[in-house]
């Protein structure tokens, strides 16, 4: 090697080596030594690639061509005839992996495993492509890589080993005609870019050189054959061994979760690797979606972004996802550069890709038939130059965006290679203005229908149905069932206010679609069970639930510069009367209760739009948050703690029963927890560790929760030590539920030495804690004004004990059974329905033994009254423990 080329090797390697801004954000870790696979490279032939082009048929997409695999090391090996190879052709569509691929060539040549080659030279040719002045080879040398000063003078009269690399030669236009181009064989003599890189291929500059030419297969004829050695395919990972490889070198490397404590996680990493291998096994349509590796990119990303996230910053969300991926594989390309328009490859895509993915979620549709494809691709191929575009966008792009179904019954179909891309491009259609907005639409649609048809619903109905996705048509029925008024209400008025009316469909759901969106899309690459089914529903139907977050997504500023770079710029009008729209729709619906999952998506969507105006101005009228049994993930947590974080209204409730929380999420959640009054943590197992948090979070200065509820939480001893100290110093707190928590007799004894250093808490439920008649009891009961103590093992003794208590000092409420003294306690119907509420999670055995105990209880009670009201009143609760007690025997309740 040349003494200056270890200087090139060393700015090679880091210009290589450095990370897009998407991978920067997936921490250190994520270099091209860490996580590279090899793409599958076949041989090929000019006669395969010259084939003519068939259709987009099915049975093209899903041959697995014959040929010989080759390595990238071996692309210079002798051809079949023995002759020498000089210029290498890689040719692979979208998205294969060439620019990676080429990356890693010249990273593994900087670091010595190419002895082959003296010096790499690497070209972009959508560089020269920008410049028409003519230069010499020596000169563009130098201008791009100057310490090779001193080397460039040995190129030709030397036995140096070169090779060149020519990465995206669509982008140049060559004519390899001698009355095109003249020939050139001096380094130093300035010609226009492309006639040097003509010159390298015919082999009249530099013969000795070798050059490696990337392209997309459109653009491979070129190259007139007889100046090729050898085409190579790069062909992805079409083996499915390649996918779970990548995945396992990229979901396991340290740092992928964003923490250092890599060991708590990587039992999780390993059960991710572990379930997208048994989906790639079943030849699952995400194998078909993976043979290309920058989905496999994708997939990995949102899995980090789904279960890896613990803060979100502000650049992570889905659409931000969705939209960097376009980036990395489309940035700046053009569809094809000998067409004069020069269209941004993406925009394209949305134009013509788009209107598909936009008709499919507006018919519920996610497979296509070839039929399907012609009229949303051919529908208006009028000029040479329209069809010219498409023949490139289908040897080059089609197969990035939809792929030959492997669902069985439907092998003769295209879906999107990834579901979320139908949505996302659905959207992007529609914000891009290639539809009208959804509220031009709707509005004039209707308003036409209004004035052609008469009040017959069926007929207004299946027109309608075809403006508005079928997800919405619930929700119409239920309009259409007050028929005559609403649409007497309706013809009376301007298209505005029937678009406002249309457009509020946007975010209603019906209850049944009750998985969120990020549930969703898990659903989609881990393969675990997908959205719940509507019992009358076909069994192949699909929720569209992401079309409208993904639209709030793209307006996002971040989001609209990105796709500007794209060549698909967003209008600010557009943007604004989208926006418009939504606030109206977003904020009605803000008002009302939405069930929970919704209301998650609800807030998802918030989050994507990324506008803090906005958000805050939604979610000022959220008082009370129910997300009760949604499965809260980091990432929701997060999400919840951005959104509502937002604004510092006061949240009168929030419901987080049984949604997975752990002392983590608390964490995260703490800012919103602080505000809350009510605060409902049942069921979450959360066990000491969080309890450490709702410590912290009680002896906070501003805390305003004053009614906490912990029931069925594993708290035990440790945790009621942390609450202890939490109640000593708190000022906030007037009812707090402990109720099955696993206290025990020394929990409540730690809890009842600090109750008196509180002043503010009128209420303490402490049933089912397996609690004795301990003195800690009575100390307690006498600390407080209204103690729930049912369900517990306590003595008659030890009840009687209690039930003085209430005589001797006024005010002090014990509720032990239903009964208090001679009468039935007031609370008997609120203590039957904590046990019917609880019957799920408590030990069905250990509740019928206290019911009994009750029962007999509630006779003896009974007998010992001679008031005939209350013998009635304890009758009635009798035969409500004994219906009780039946149920729960013959296992009905």
């Amino acid at each position: 090697h040349p003494p200056s080329a270890s200087k090139h090797q060393k700015s090679l390697s880091a210009w290589f080596s450095n990370q897009p801004n998407e991978e920067r954000q997936f921490g250190p870790s994520f270099s091209l030594d860490a996580v590279h696979v090899d793409p599958v490279i076949r041989e090929s032939s000019l006669e395969q690639i010259l084939k003519p082009s068939p259709d987009l048929t099915i049975q093209h997409q899903l041959q697995q061509p014959c040929r010989r695999v080759i390595s990238l090391q071996n692309l210079f090996d002798v051809d079949a005839c023995g002759r020498q190879v000089k210029n290498v052709v890689l040719y692979g569509t979208v998205g294969t992996g060439k620019s990676t691929l080429i990356k890693k060539l010249v990273v593994d040549w900087c670091h010595g495993l190419l002895p082959r080659f003296e010096l790499v030279i690497p070209f972009s040719c959508e560089d020269l492509s920008h410049s028409h002045v003519p230069i010499s080879l020596r000169r563009l040398i130098t201008k791009k890589y100057q310490h090779l000063r001193d080397v460039v003078p040995l190129l030709g009269s030397s036995n140096l080993k070169v090779l060149f690399i020519l990465n995206g030669l669509e982008r140049l236009n060559l004519d390899f005609r001698l009355a095109g181009t003249e020939l050139c064989c001096d380094a130093n003599e300035p010609v226009p870019p492309s006639a040097i890189v003509v010159n390298l291929l015919r082999k009249y500059l530099l013969p000795e050189a070798s050059i490696i030419v990337t392209t997309r297969p459109s653009a491979v004829r070129r190259i007139p054959g007889k100046y090729v050695g050898r085409y190579a395919e790069i062909c992805g990972f079409s083996d499915t061994n390649l996918q779970k490889l990548y995945f396992q070198l990229r979901l396991s490397q340290p740092g992928c979760d964003g923490e250092n404590n890599v060991a708590s996680r990587s039992g999780e990493q390993d059960n991710l690797v572990e379930m997208l291998s048994r989906n790639l096994e079943r030849q699952n349509q995400i194998a078909a979606a993976c043979f290309l590796p920058s989905y496999c990119w994708l997939v990995c990303t949102t899995l980090h972004f789904l279960y890896f996230t613990r803060t979100v910053p502000p650049s992570q969300t889905l659409s931000g996802i969705y939209t960097s991926f376009l980036r990395l594989n489309f940035s700046g390309e053009v569809l094809d550069s000998t067409d004069p328009t020069k269209i941004s490859m993406m925009k394209y895509v949305a134009k013509t890709v788009g209107k598909l993915a936009h008709e499919g979620v507006m018919s519920r549709k996610t497979s296509f038939t070839e039929e399907d494809l012609q009229q949303c691709f051919e529908v208006e191929m009028k000029t040479e130059s329209e069809l010219n575009q498409l023949e490139v966008f289908r040897s080059d792009v089609f197969r990035f965006f939809l792929t030959p179904c492997v669902q069985p019954g439907k092998e003769h179909t295209f879906v999107f290679t990834i579901p979320a891309m139908q949505e996302y491009l659905a959207a992007l259609y529609v914000v891009l203005g290639e539809k009208k907005t959804l509220m031009q639409k709707v509005g004039k649609e209707v308003s036409e229908i209004i004035g052609k048809v008469s009040e017959d619903a069926a007929v207004v109905l299946s027109i309608i149905s075809k403006v508005l996705p079928l997800r919405f048509l619930p929700v119409l029925f239920n309009l259409l069932k007050m028929f005559p008024r609403f649409f007497s209400r309706l013809s009376g008025k301007g298209r505005d206010t029937i678009a406002r009316t249309m457009a509020e469909e946007l975010f209603k759901e019906e209850d049944y679609y009750n998985d969120d969106v990020l549930d969703q899309i898990n659903s989609s690459i881990l393969g675990v069970e997908g959205p719940m089914r509507h019992p009358d529903e076909a069994a192949d139907d699909e929720v569209f639930e992401l079309f409208p977050i993904f639209m709030g997504g793209i307006l996002s500023r971040r989001n609209r510069a990105i796709l500007e770079q794209l060549g698909c710029s967003i209008k600010n009008l557009a943007a604004f009367e989208i926006a418009k729209a939504m606030k109206k729709t977003v904020i009605r619906n803000s008002r009302k209760g939405l069930p929970p999952s919704e209301l998650m998506d609800y807030l998802f969507f918030l989050h994507e739009f990324q506008n803090e105006r906005f958000t805050a101005e939604a979610v000022r009228s959220l008082r009370t948050i129910n997300l009760s049994s949604v499965k809260m993930t980091p990432l929701k947590c997060s999400v919840l703690a951005s959104v509502i974080g937002s604004t510092n209204h006061e949240v009168e409730e929030l419901n987080l029963t049984s949604c997975n929380l752990d002392s983590s999420s608390l964490r995260t959640l703490f800012p919103i927890l602080l505000r809350c009054k009510f605060l409902h943590l049942q069921l979450n197992s959360l066990g000491p560790d969080a309890c450490k948090e709702i410590r912290d979070l009680l002896l906070h200065d501003k805390c305003a929760v004053n009614n906490l509820r912990l029931g069925n939480n594993p708290i035990g001893e440790q945790g009621a030590q942390y609450l202890a100290e939490a109640l000593a110093g708190n000022r906030s707190l007037t009812q707090l539920s402990l109720l099955h928590t696993a206290l025990g007799d020394r929990g409540v004894e730690l809890i009842a030495q600090h109750l008196a250093e509180n002043q503010q808490l009128q209420e303490i439920n402490l049933g089912y804690n397996s609690l004795t008649d301990t003195a800690a009891l009575r100390d307690a009961a006498s600390q407080h004004p209204s103690l729930h103590l049912y369900f517990n093992d306590i003595s008659e003794d030890g009840k009687r004990a209690l039930d003085s208590l209430r005589m001797d000092r006024d005010g002090v409420r014990a509720l032990v059974f239903l009964t208090a003294g001679t009468d039935v306690s007031d609370y008997w119907s609120s203590i039957l329905n904590v046990v019917h509420k609880n019957l799920p999670f408590w030990d069905r055995e250990r509740v019928r033994q206290h019911l009994t105990i009750i029962l007999q209880d509630l006779e003896s009670s009974r007998r010992q009254t001679v008031n005939p009201w209350r013998k009635a009143k304890f009758l009635r609760v009798e035969s409500e423990v004994k219906k009780m007690l039946g149920k729960l025997q013959h296992g009905t309740l």
